[in-house]
């Protein structure tokens, strides 16, 4: 029988691990530019991950950033390369930090072969993008100036390109500031830290007598399954990916269906609940975010 006392933890868990990395996003931002709805995007991206299919969320939390940051009447492309080249930032900072808990873990289970091509692969795909973000950052003048160049035999494209640039660049300045450096490795060690410590507190509410090591090595694996675009809520993937993390921990995989099943439910409930909840007071709907998508230019 379930001890639901247990799965409360495990669910407020969920929205305090989002409130943590909607904190954390203010530091990628430009600093003392004190971006407004971060935690109101982060709660309607994530409700829209669960609802929508591949990762659509993501772009959810941009539109309703950039929403904010933009003047009435003006347009929102500004804003969504702005917010997009801070998110950009982020996520390359969670893979990376993925990876390395990945690494971590190798020395204590046997982490499944594929996982850890799967990881190889993420951890070249973030270098690449850690490659080009620090060029960007560490010499924004010479972007510029190569985006000049390259644009300069078309005299339409000059223009937007050198305001989309410079937009990039803005959206950079956040990881360039050494103020930001200690908050950021702070707040990315407290966004990691709580989901683990609710999937380590529901192995009681199953009666699953398993190490925090357990709990670390379910959130790993989750996390690498989820990063793959796939259906609304990460059906599936959410529920192989932890039969297959407690499987190394000798779980039986009816225990482990189980066990996935109400995992699953204490992260998808009260995210998609308080991100509706959020969606309402932002007057916004997922339709209006999906023709924005679909219409709305880079820059003006």
């Amino acid at each position: 029988m379930t001890q639901w006392w247990w799965v409360v933890p495990a669910v407020a868990v969920a929205p305090l691990g989002l409130w943590a990395r909607a904190i954390r996003w203010r530091y990628l931002f430009p600093p003392g530019s004190k971006p407004p709805g971060l935690v109101a995007a982060n709660m309607i991206g994530y409700m829209a991950n669960n609802v929508l299919p591949l990762r659509a969320g993501e772009f959810v939390r941009v539109y309703i950033v950039a929403r904010r940051l933009t003047r009435p009447g003006g347009s929102l492309g500004g804003g969504l390369w702005l917010a997009g080249a801070t998110l950009v930032v982020e996520r390359v900072l969670d893979s990376l930090t993925l990876v390395l808990i990945l690494a971590i873990l190798v020395f204590f289970i046997p982490v499944p072969p594929a996982l850890q091509y799967a990881a190889a692969f993420v951890l070249a795909v973030d270098a690449l993008a850690a490659a080009v973000l620090i060029s960007l950052a560490v010499a924004p003048d010479r972007s510029r100036r190569f985006v000049a160049r390259v644009s300069q035999r078309w005299p339409r494209v000059k223009a937007p390109a050198t305001r989309v640039i410079d937009m990039v660049l803005r959206g950079l300045e956040g990881i360039r500031t050494r103020a930001h450096l200690v908050p950021l490795a702070a707040w990315t060690v407290l966004a990691w830290v709580l989901p683990a410590l609710g999937a380590w507190t529901l192995f009681h509410a199953v009666h699953l007598e398993l190490p925090v090591l357990a709990g670390w090595t379910v959130l790993t694996f989750v996390g690498f399954g989820v990063s793959i675009p796939s259906a609304p809520g990460y059906v599936g993937v959410w529920h192989a990916a932890s039969v297959l993390a407690l499987s190394m921990f000798g779980v039986s995989q009816a225990a482990a269906l189980g066990y996935a099943l109400l995992y699953h439910a204490s992260q998808f409930v009260p995210i998609t609940l308080i991100g509706w909840l959020f969606l309402v007071r932002e007057h916004v709907t997922l339709g209006e975010v999906t023709r924005a998508r679909a219409v709305e230019r880079p820059v003006a």
